[in-house]
């Protein structure tokens, strides 16, 4: 179960909680890899693809824990996808240390609308090093407190993305329109960055990901909304 950088922080997260991490539908007995509903499962039709670009996923809390999160999926396909805990006063070195290297061109992912007027604003990675796409891994409120209250990424540019067709995503309720999910944002960041059999690779698994958790899905009386967890 640590054969990519979010499984491993799955694990790392799971071993600190205290209590059970329970989520709705908690009784259905999932695959802990991909943690779809065990006939639902899609370990087998993954397929691992290259790209020149690179992903640094900043998961806020519980986020590797949750079904529904589409950020692990982005580790599925680009297997040197780096994956780390947020914290406010105590980074990670390894974050620290990947957003300084000499090999890449780090950027913030990030809607230009929230960004704020102070922070440089581009639409398409720089030509020269590889990019290094930094993106905040949560609801959006989480990503929001991320993007406000990490001052180790404050110096980085912003890359924003616009996608002009409605979002496929629909296992969480998006706040507003124009917000997406982690796996569709970094779809359209290998299309802008030329790395094109890799964002078709992730397009195919995300659809596939979207169809077998939406099948697999427990609908509770009241509720039409996707698993959402307790906390740990």
């Amino acid at each position: 179960m640590t054969d990519n950088a979010v499984l491993q922080l799955r694990a790392e997260r799971l071993a600190r909680a205290t209590r059970p991490f329970l989520a709705r539908g908690n009784r259905i007995r999932r695959c802990q890899r991909c943690l779809l509903p065990l006939r639902q499962c899609l370990c087998a039709t993954l397929v691992p693809a290259h790209a020149q670009s690179r992903f640094c996923l900043v998961m806020f809390d519980t986020e590797p824990l949750k079904p529904s999160n589409t950020g692990r999926l982005i580790a599925d396909v680009l297997p040197d996808t780096a994956a780390f805990q947020w914290s406010r006063t105590e980074p990670p070195q390894g974050l620290l240390d990947l957003v300084t290297s000499s090999d890449y061109q780090p950027m913030v992912v990030f809607p230009a609308s929230y960004a704020g007027q102070e922070r440089q604003v581009i639409s398409a990675p720089p030509a020269g090093k590889p990019p290094l796409f930094i993106m905040l891994d949560g609801t959006w409120t989480e990503a929001r407190k991320m993007f406000r209250k990490s001052p180790y990424l404050d110096a980085l540019p912003v890359i924003s993305v616009d996608l002009s067709r409605v979002s496929a995503y629909r296992l969480r309720e998006a706040h507003a329109d124009g917000q997406y999910c982690t796996a569709e944002v970094a779809i359209a960041l290998l299309d802008i960055a030329g790395d094109a059999f890799a964002a078709r690779t992730l397009g195919d698994h995300f659809s596939r990901f979207r169809e077998r958790y939406l099948a697999g899905k427990t609908i509770h009386k009241g509720s039409v909304t996707a698993d959402e967890p307790q906390s740990v």
